[in-house]
């Protein structure tokens, strides 16, 4: 019989409905139930495409004898981190203060009030590699409780205790140029010349780090950061692009490579990923012309429209590292993506199998398991017309033969920082390359955030099947989606997405600026009790960036393009202070503050704004239009409107034809200097190359 489970609208919650566990969802009947029974409140944290949350649910909770001592001696709560990055969040900074790492699937033990007091990620039915069984450690929190409780409460407080996190000092400054230029000094320490990433096994795509350093390359031009810059982004850049984390048949990246060559990637695809990763090869094709670069990206933009798009116009968050195997319940990792030599000639016949095996590493004695092997280009086909040409025909038929095998599932829930992610990437990837099919998909998932994720006018976190659920959105939610809409608004001139933007912003400003002039990770007047109890009263902020965008560096870009566009220094006041913390980070780890100082090289050239006025049908506005997104200088704004039309944005006021023609308005801080016609004059102030 399911158990409360079978209620949510999570994918990942609905994958444990049928466990005899007696799951709760996060919320205030869990935290009441265990008051009233006086027991400790068991966390399990996870999302659906994560490979280790599968085998804990098969080993534990798919036990009976297991369950059983769960629903005896605690409250079950199940939270999918992806709908509830807030509980994620606070939980998971308690599980690596105590245990040094983090990790899913997160188990936490919480005091009826939500107070942690003991943590950890994975545990195994039987006890191994110096970890406790899942039952011993049951086994082992309930007696404490029992008989240890003033241990366990005291416990509890000094963990909340060390939680609080410190306000940056109300001087502290943005990095500058020189910060950036040593930032950039330390990152090269880490980098991987002959592989590209940075740092060893397991090894994740660098998509925010990978864009700052184009920023940085752009602002600088022939400055010695600069080329060091370049090098490391275009030398990850080519080794990812050829690498067993690319699907080289259908495109689309994995999560991460378990190798540091990225041969073997764990086979999870996340909407974030690829949609940072779009934008990242396009800006690269961008700054250097490299084909490469627009290739992936058009590929890249296309896997996440034909594999992740629903039916409502959103983005579903991911696809399964395991593929299902009929009539098990277990599911394999990589099944549904590697071959064997003898696979190849039996599809494509002797010398064309060999030919592709020969191209893409796949040996007798395997890449990866069981003798199979993943695909990696070891060169590149495009450099010869014919063998582009080969290989086109035979990734077709390998395709064709794929979506015969069994397929991973998908978590087709809709977030919306990950799709206000998407729809930058496919806006300018349509625009840049000529695809306008990309900026209507843009459109649409636009269009599904402002209205199905906003019903009662404020954000809300998620959608599944055109029904948004109850989790309020939170900072990265915010900053992400005016991201998105601004770059739509700068590829469509469409005035609709700038005014949507424009009230996220209002909300951001409004509702999650803290007494000292900080952000807040959650809005101040969306208060979980639980939550601030765990965190020892305070609200939540973390100035760094993980898989994606923390919420400060993803308001601190919303709001200072925004301020750029508008003219609001509330708005600017706001980047900046959010800003100041990733001074800190990239003066000791700059790997995990890549968007924040993507941000900042915007800040210190400008950011530089470009008011583009004309009618929108006519080819000499389209000239104009199509230079200014070409543009190249880090954090470049575009607006776009009609001479008669209602200014969308404050840059277009009062911004009118020149001798009747359409014009250019090239402006820093809504100062501008005197507009041009010509497509040349406005590249020589968009390309910055060092000027700034």
């Amino acid at each position: 019989m399911p158990n409360r489970l079978a209620a949510a609208t999570s994918p990942y919650l609905l994958q444990h409905q049928d466990n005899p566990v007696d799951w709760w969802e996060w919320g205030d009947d869990a935290f009441a139930a265990a008051r009233e029974r006086d027991l400790p409140v068991l966390l399990s944290v996870g999302y659906a495409a994560c490979h280790w949350c599968h085998v804990m649910a098969h080993e534990s909770f798919e036990d009976v004898a297991t369950a059983a001592a769960m629903n005896a001696d605690f409250v079950c709560v199940k939270v999918d981190r992806e709908e509830r990055p807030d509980v994620d969040a606070v939980y998971m900074r308690a599980t690596t203060a105590l245990t040094g790492q983090g990790g899913w699937p997160m188990t936490v033990f919480l005091t009826p009030d939500g107070r942690p007091f003991y943590a950890g990620t994975y545990f195994p039915p039987q006890a191994r590699h110096g970890l406790p069984s899942f039952g011993q450690l049951l086994t082992a929190i309930a007696a404490s409780w029992r008989d240890r409780r003033g241990e366990v409460d005291g416990a509890s407080v000094r963990i909340a205790a060390g939680l609080v996190t410190a306000a940056p000092p109300p001087d502290e400054q943005p990095p500058d140029a020189d910060d950036l230029a040593g930032a950039v000094r330390l990152l090269a320490r880490e980098h991987d010349t002959e592989n590209g990433g940075f740092g060893g096994a397991p090894k994740f795509p660098p998509s925010m780090v990978l864009a700052w350093l184009l920023r940085h390359t752009a602002r600088v031009g022939a400055a010695d950061t600069g080329a060091s810059a370049l090098q490391m982004a275009s030398n990850t850049l080519r080794h990812m692009a050829f690498s067993g984390t690319y699907d080289q048949v259908e495109g689309g990246f994995a999560r991460y490579s378990v190798d540091a060559r990225w041969v073997v990637p764990h086979f999870e695809k996340m909407l974030y990923d690829n949609a940072l990763l779009a934008r990242v090869y396009l800006h690269w094709w961008r700054l250097t012309g490299e084909p490469l670069g627009r290739r992936i990206a058009l590929e890249t933009c296309d896997w996440m429209l034909a594999t992740l798009g629903t039916a409502e116009g959103g983005l579903a968050s991911a696809l399964d590292a395991d593929t299902a195997v009929p009539g098990s319940t277990h599911g394999v990792e990589g099944l549904t993506y590697v071959w064997t030599p003898a696979e190849l000639g039996a599809l494509l016949g002797p010398d064309d199998g060999a030919w592709v095996a020969e191209l893409t590493a796949v040996t007798a004695a395997g890449t990866f398991e069981h003798g199979s092997s993943t695909l990696q280009l070891t060169r590149d086909p495009d450099v010869d017309p014919a063998d582009a040409a080969r290989w086109q025909v035979a990734r077709v038929r390998l395709a064709a033969a794929r979506a015969q095998r069994p397929q991973p599932a998908r978590d087709d829930k809709v977030v919306t920082a990950w799709n206000g992610l998407a729809i930058a990437a496919l806006a300018e990837t349509g625009a840049l390359l000529g695809r306008p099919d990309l900026v209507d998909a843009a459109r649409r998932t636009a269009t599904l955030l402002l209205g199905t994720h906003r019903p009662d006018g404020r954000l809300r976190r998620v959608s599944r099947d055109g029904v948004v659920g109850t989790p309020a959105a939170v900072l990265e939610d915010h900053g992400d989606l005016v991201e998105g809409l601004l770059a739509l608004y700068a590829v469509t001139g469409e005035a609709r997405w700038a005014r949507g933007a424009g009230e996220v912003v209002t909300d951001v400003l409004d509702r999650f600026v803290t007494a000292d002039g900080s952000l807040s990770d959650t809005a101040l007047d969306d208060v979980d009790p639980v939550l601030r109890n765990a965190s020892g009263g305070e609200q939540h902020t973390d100035p760094s960036d993980n898989a994606y965008p923390g919420g400060t560096s993803a308001a601190a870009g919303a709001l200072l393009s925004w301020a750029a566009l508008s003219g609001d220094s509330r708005a600017r006041a706001a980047a900046e202070r959010a800003l100041a913390p990733g001074r800190r980070i990239a003066g000791g780890a700059p790997r995990f503050a890549g968007w924040s100082l993507a941000v900042a090289e915007a800040l210190v050239d400008g950011p530089r704004e470009v008011a583009v006025v004309g009618d929108v049908d006519d080819p000499r506005t389209a000239s104009l239009l199509a230079q200014a997104l070409r543009g190249n200088a880090p954090g470049l704004v575009v607006a776009v409107g009609g001479p008669d039309d209602e200014p969308a944005v404050g840059l277009l006021r009062d911004r009118g034809l020149v001798r009747g023609a359409p014009a250019a308005y090239p402006c820093r801080g809504q100062v501008c200097d005197l507009p041009v016609s010509d497509v040349e004059a406005l590249q020589r102030f968009t390309l910055a190359r060092g000027d700034g």
